[in-house]
């Protein structure tokens, strides 16, 4: 099959299995011919985890100082006082009993991120199978379920993202758009990457970053040399 123009241009521009230095990786993936849509850069992180140990899961988010180029869509479930401060906070749906009700009957929510009170959480298992596989369902290891909801709508809205290790132990995320200024991309990536080594389980024994590769939505995927952000982080 003939190569289009713009796949000629990438196979002459990247090289496999190249490394790349982080600031280079980006660099490369910006100087890729552009599409009509503006890209998202995304990142895959394989960790040196056992996926199918329980203690071995890394899971969390991570509030990107220049966000992701999209303001996420917040759900709240809250009462009372709470309910109100998510409200002022700029929550896009607040409720409880009347959210659980309307999540029931939709068997969906339009949201990108849903935050809970420790007291509504009890009652929320019962949407396990509609907020479960959406990956929605709160969790206080996101920060997602927690007393001070304004502070977890704030993060949700300036661009906090959510990460967890899939079945093969990798982490995959969206770290900025294309257009983005190449620093600004470097150092939402360097503050996930700090923030997976928080993470990292007590238990998990070897090498942590194993791989990371780095790609805009239509485009390949980049080594990034694992020297280039040890360095820094």
């Amino acid at each position: 099959m003939a190569l289009s123009k713009r796949q000629k241009i990438i196979h002459e521009k990247v090289a496999e299995p190249k490394s790349y230095a982080l600031g280079d990786a980006i660099n490369l993936i910006q100087s890729l011919p552009k599409l009509k849509f503006n890209e998202s850069v995304d990142i895959s992180i394989n960790l040196g985890v056992d996926p199918k140990k329980s203690d071995q899961n890394v899971r969390g988010s991570s509030s990107l100082p220049h966000g992701i180029g999209k303001t996420s869509k917040v759900a709240v479930f809250a009462e009372g006082p709470e309910a109100a401060a998510a409200k002022k906070a700029g929550a896009d749906i607040v409720g409880f009993e009347d959210l659980l009700e309307e999540v029931k009957q939709k068997k969906d929510i339009d949201a990108d991120v849903v935050i809970s009170t420790p007291e509504c959480m009890k009652k929320l298992g019962a949407l396990g199978r509609i907020l479960g596989p959406k990956n929605l369902m709160p969790n206080p290891k996101e920060g997602t379920v927690t007393k001070n909801v304004a502070d977890a709508v704030g993060n949700a809205k300036k661009g906090q993202i959510r990460y967890k290790t899939d079945k093969a132990g990798i982490i995959h995320a969206t770290v900025g758009k294309i257009d983005f200024a190449a620093q600004k991309l470097e150092e939402n990536i360097q503050y996930l990457i700090e923030d997976l080594i928080k993470a990292k389980p007590s238990t998990a024994k070897g090498k942590y970053m194993k791989n990371i590769t780095l790609s805009s939505t239509m485009g390949p995927g980049i080594r990034v040399d694992l020297a280039s952000v040890e360095r820094r982080s």
